[in-house]
């Protein structure tokens, strides 16, 4: 080639190019994120659809996870965007490409996925179940009897890595794997016997067992694991590191984390099967009759239905005529005196009750203490109902006195049973009241209204786009891999 003027000219610019675009990748590659998403004004989330994760539930959104990134959002004062994907593939395809900040998905911490992402601070610790369905199998306690089972379990997780360590003593295990289901897919097919068996995290289990009485737990297997959130390991995202684990450790320290566990996972192991099976019976028998006059008034005062259906519940097992030894009737059984100060002509009547329990709760949360937050303050409302705002503060006071912070109601739930003991309530100014009740009513009331929120999760829910070749025979699957 001849070395001619035009001919250098044309390999530098060339030269320039190139150079050009490696310094532009490298500069956007190891570009702030966390500086990026302030300038943008939005935090961009993966996640997946579940009772433990992300939901729409009326229009609005709720779960766990969308509930802490909320709050993430909030502490760096930029939008959220909830992506909802199906399955875990997708999420980690997710942050490899760069269409999301990071992923709140109920993500377990593994050596494997450390290789590529950084997790922030565990925000809880869970094990993992094997869990079966005692109505149409027999007791699976063992690796050994989950031979010759038909099992199914989430595609890329933890619970992968269980089986695989269960075939090294166990060589004749087998089990299918699905990228495409949630956890919810799982656990109908095990409800209907479309399976014998499946793995799933305590967390989620103990979040759905209401709705699957017969699951029953086979045994726990593998090392408890840890979640937490997940971004993708680059120079860029360092910024972003340390910004997550600011915000957990101030969630950690004011509590608020703590309250958003309790809140979504802790109360399934307390409640009793039996009057979980007494509500799931009469949602089915009595609230579609009173459901449309509860909708109306929850309308009629901007109240979630929900929370008016599991308060009525608590209160008459929405029975229009239901009346106590002491005298309060009605479907949201008022007393005498306070139906007169509601307005109430007709005890029995009810929407008459439904529309006096809600003016009466309503009235409740406007006087609560300004510095009670939004989070918390549906349930020392709910409380003041059951003993009224007098013996409530007593409660605050206590709780005060006890070193709690008397505006955070898991703080104030633990010490109202104090009201009961003479050496507290004594120097309390209205008395003894029966503080542990009122937080037994409280924790009854958030028990139904989670029920009636996922009951219309799993039932409204779509399911996702199936995956055809995890459903293929595996000698299938190996032509295929060979191509």
């Amino acid at each position: 080639m001849p070395d001619c003027p035009k001919t250098r000219q044309f390999l530098l610019r060339g030269l320039l190019v190139l150079l050009f675009i490696g310094l532009f990748t490298h500069c956007s590659e190891n570009s702030d994120k966390l500086q990026q998403i302030r300038k943008d004004g939005v935090l961009r989330v993966l996640t997946r659809n579940g009772a433990t994760t992300y939901y729409e539930t009326q229009g609005a959104p709720a779960g766990f996870e969308y509930q802490l990134a909320h709050a993430f959002a909030e502490h760096l004062g930029v939008k959220l965007e909830m992506i909802p994907v199906v399955g875990l593939d997708e999420v980690f395809d997710g942050l490899a490409d760069g269409s999301a900040d990071l992923a709140a998905a109920g993500l377990s911490i593994t050596t494997e996925r450390q290789d590529t992402l950084i997790f922030g601070p565990s925000y809880l610790s869970i094990k993992q179940f094997f869990i079966y369905n005692r109505d149409l199998n027999a007791p699976i306690k063992s690796a050994e009897d989950l031979i010759g089972k038909q099992i199914r379990v989430l595609g890329n997780t933890a619970h992968v890595n269980v089986l695989n360590e269960l075939k090294e003593t166990h060589p004749d295990l087998t089990w299918a794997e699905s990228r495409d289901f949630e956890t919810i897919d799982l656990l109908e097919q095990l409800a209907d016997g479309q399976i014998d068996a499946t793995i799933i995290n305590s967390s989620e289990f103990y979040a759905n067992r209401a709705f699957y009485p017969s699951f029953r737990i086979g045994f726990s297997a593998g090392k408890p694991r840890k979640l937490a959130w997940a971004i993708q390991s680059t120079p860029g995202n360092a910024g972003l590191t340390k910004a997550i684990a600011d915000f957990f450790k101030i969630m950690t320290e004011n509590g608020k984390l703590a309250r958003l566990i309790e809140r979504h996972f802790t109360f399934n192991e307390r409640r009793s099967f039996i009057s979980t099976q007494t509500f799931l019976q009469l949602k089915e028998e009595r609230l579609p009759e009173v459901k449309g006059m509860i909708e109306q008034v929850a309308i009629e005062y901007n109240l979630d239905w929900r929370l008016l259906a599991a308060i009525s519940y608590q209160e008459s097992h929405w029975d229009a005529e239901a009346r106590s030894p002491t005298g309060v009737r009605g479907m949201m059984m008022l007393t005498r005196a306070t139906a007169e100060e509601l307005n109430v002509d007709d005890r029995l009547d009810p929407m008459q009750s439904l529309r006096g329990g809600a003016r009466y709760y309503k009235k409740l949360l406007s006087r609560l203490p300004s510095g009670i937050e939004a989070s918390d303050r549906s349930w020392f409302a709910l409380a003041a109902y059951n003993i009224g705002l007098a013996h409530l503060e007593d409660g605050r006071v206590i709780t005060e006195k006890n070193g709690g912070n008397p505006n955070l109601w898991n703080d104030v739930r633990e010490n109202l049973p104090l009201l009961r003991q003479r050496k507290w309530f004594e120097s309390t100014r209205y008395g003894y009241a029966r503080g542990d009740e009122a937080a037994r009513y409280v924790r009854n009331i958030r028990d139904y209204y989670s029920l009636l929120t996922w009951d219309e999760l799993n039932r409204y829910r779509v399911p996702p786009p199936r995956i055809a070749a995890d459903y293929l025979p595996a000698e299938y699957n190996r032509g295929f891999d060979a191509m």
